[in-house]
């Protein structure tokens, strides 16, 4: 199915705490000299215009990145997260939006290489006009990320950062994840793979993460935050979770610090919530 198209929530809440997580795991990869590849399995437009077309129909923006821009005296930790975005989107702070590959091109160094998978026609032409005249160091495919992350390990430098992030349009989604990963651990064992995922009123995301904790039972983290009560009706999103099969050792700390604080910025109600849970050894 090819009918998601994620302009429809950029900036959301659950992107905030998507990329507000990816870019703590890429400063702390570039603590070291050593290049590393990162690889973007569902990569996007790469940028979204906020107050104009699909974004601008339910302006979920306005419960994510606005209240960030919006708030006072905000941790350090998200201050510089906010920074990021704005330098990932110099164009405009306010109506642009980038997605996780301008999050990565942002922190990247020189040496490092991005790798991104649009399977979506219309999303992967808007990506390719996003990063043109980027060079060597940027590979974008029109293709399945869950099949062109195969080609991608391991990588020649021996250290990589995996977002996958699907739409989830259908149940096989929450499958191709966990088979993702077993292939990809068999191919390349030490690298961090970061997997988004919704907090639906549903198994399948649970299921999905109790499968992934057996795939990697001694070094993984798990990260959750919902901003409202789950609807009446039993349908929607009502927060996100994110992932993570080899977290870098100081995550655990930098969430318990800063999850609080956002779980009090995009609070919609009282019910409001965030969870860490983790096993690192």
């Amino acid at each position: 199915m090819l009918s998601y198209r994620h302009a429809f929530h950029a900036g959301n809440h659950a992107d905030v705490l998507k990329h507000f997580v990816f870019t703590l795991v890429l400063e702390y990869f570039n603590q070291k000299d050593k290049p590393y590849w990162v690889i973007d399995t569902h990569a996007g437009a790469g940028l979204y215009q906020l107050d104009t077309g699909f974004a601008a129909q339910n302006a979920e923006w306005k419960n994510g990145i606005a209240k960030l821009q919006q708030a006072q005296h905000l941790p350090p930790v998200l201050q510089q997260f906010l920074s990021i975005f704005h330098q990932a989107s110099p164009q405009s702070k306010h109506s642009l939006y980038p997605g996780s590959p301008f999050f990565a091109r942002a922190l990247l160094r020189e040496h490092d290489k991005l790798r991104l998978f649009e399977l979506h026609p219309a999303d992967c032409k808007i990506l390719l006009e996003n990063f043109a005249g980027e060079g060597r160091q940027t590979k974008i495919e029109m293709q399945d990320g869950f099949e062109g992350i195969k080609a991608c390990l391991p990588p020649p430098t021996k250290r990589a950062i995996v977002l996958i992030d699907p739409p989830y349009e259908v149940k096989d989604d929450y499958k191709h994840v966990v088979k993702c990963l077993q292939d990809s651990l068999k191919r390349f064992a030490t690298g961090t793979y970061l997997v988004w995922y919704p907090l639906l009123q549903r198994p399948e995301p649970r299921l999905m993460v109790e499968s992934l904790k057996k795939l990697n039972p001694n070094n993984w983290l798990d990260v959750t935050l919902s901003i409202e009560a789950p609807h009446k009706d039993g349908f929607g999103m009502h927060g996100s979770g994110m992932f993570i099969i080899n977290p870098p050792w100081t995550l655990p700390k930098a969430l318990q610090e800063t999850m609080p604080q956002l779980k009090d910025l995009l609070v919609l109600d009282d019910e409001a919530n965030f969870t860490l849970t983790y096993n690192i050894r």
